[in-house]
């Protein structure tokens, strides 16, 4: 076990638990007693009772999030379960409020139904301003997070479109600092899962036809772990079929080698070591990589720079251009909370990828996304996506 795993164990056993609930009042009389309880908590009740709304300034639903997971595609270690799930739930709970001053709870789920995931969420709803679903598989997570939009609060899957968000905003950048256009780019994704998806739709600016900020990239190439998805396999599902309707217009074949051949930009959600110094000396110019595979991308930064890479991004901490969704789902949220917001919309999502690209004043090859811990994000964000709620009706 190395060093870092040794002393995450212990502090985890130490603290037994990485997040707790405070009381805002210290009840101290018997006055204050009857205020926050009997008798004085029946009159918020009968306020809320007369009108629904009124939650929102009488209770902590406003600022508070559920973070829901059936722990079945937890980090890179696959279907573990709802309780092994329950560190890296509260892990994200303290960046809620690290980041956006958002309370949010862990809530696994001892099911890994997709109708019963839905209907927990439904039971629970009244607690929450905001569902963040995480970790659930493909390509369940889709259809759940569907058929919750109509809860009256946003619900994201932040696996999907935290992930494609903050990788736009990479490349937005990215794509200033190599001299190209987005709309003259080729982009290879692996992985055909919740994040490779909803990047694939973002960077086609799929659902966001109609919005001036997102261009569409020329195309994109999707592999999974049997190569290229193109028209003439008969292997795929559902959603890797829909997938074509506006991907790989060429119709190339292969594996995710020869995809690369010409390809301006790597996106990799997969898994690690996959790619060689030879693979990216065949793709074009200035090549922009991000290798998001954790803890082991898919290629690691050194090896990209030696085949030609201009701009290489990872999902780890200790190398440049780290591509993490703490970027974008504190100030996400934090941003349809104080709008109201009853969804999350395209307009929103793609607010969210231009914000953060814009805290980057002057992108360089090493620099082309914020620091994980630049706390100015969550709050660019915040402002950025409650305008857009607010312009785009997500609040009515």
């Amino acid at each position: 076990m190395s060093e870092i795993n040794k002393k995450a164990l212990e502090l985890h056993k130490k603290l037994k638990g990485k997040i707790s609930i405070e009381n805002k009042l210290n009840i101290r009389t018997k006055k204050e007693l009857s205020l926050v309880y009997s008798p004085g908590v029946a009159i918020p009740c009968i306020e809320i009772n007369k009108n629904p709304e009124t939650v929102y300034d009488y209770t902590m639903k406003g600022n508070t999030v559920a973070i829901v997971s059936d722990g079945s595609a937890v980090l890179g270690l696959g279907n573990i379960g709802p309780a092994a799930a329950i560190p890296v739930m509260e892990g994200k709970a303290m960046l809620f409020k690290k980041f956006a001053n958002i309370n949010a709870f862990p809530i696994c789920l001892d099911t890994q139904d997709t109708q019963e995931i839905i209907n927990a969420v439904k039971m629970i709803a009244p607690v929450f301003g905001g569902i963040n679903l995480e970790d659930i598989a493909a390509p369940k997570c889709f259809e759940i997070e569907e058929k919750l939009q109509d809860l009256g609060i946003p619900v994201f899957h932040d696996d999907q479109h935290g992930t494609a968000i903050v990788a736009l905003a990479a490349i937005i950048n990215s794509a200033k600092v190599v001299g190209k256009l987005l709309k003259d780019m080729t982009v290879v994704i692996n992985g055909a899962g919740a994040a490779g998806v909803a990047i694939a739709k973002l960077l086609r600016c799929v659902e966001h036809e109609n919005n001036a900020s997102c261009i569409p990239v020329k195309d994109i190439i999707m592999c999974d772990t049997k190569g290229i998805i193109h028209r003439q396999r008969t292997d795929l599902n559902d959603s890797k079929k829909a997938i074509l309707s506006f991907t790989n217009f060429y119709n190339i074949e292969g594996d995710v080698h020869k995809a690369l051949e010409g390809a301006d930009v790597f996106v990799g959600v997969s898994s690690g070591g996959i790619l060689t110094v030879e693979d990216i000396s065949k793709m074009a110019t200035k090549p922009i990589i991000l290798a998001m595979a954790n803890p082991t991308p898919e290629i690691m930064p050194a090896d990209a720079l030696l085949g030609g890479a201009w701009i290489v991004g990872t999902g780890r901490s200790d190398f440049p251009n780290q591509v993490n969704n703490v970027l974008g789902f504190p100030g996400i949220f934090r941003g349809a909370l104080d709008a109201r917001a009853k969804r999350i919309t395209p307009a929103m999502k793609i607010a969210a990828a231009h914000a953060i690209a814009a805290c980057i004043k002057n992108p360089s090859r090493r620099n082309v996304i914020p620091s994980t811990l630049d706390k100015r994000v969550g709050y660019e964000v915040a402002k950025a996506v409650a305008k857009a709620a607010i312009e785009d009706g997500a609040h009515l």
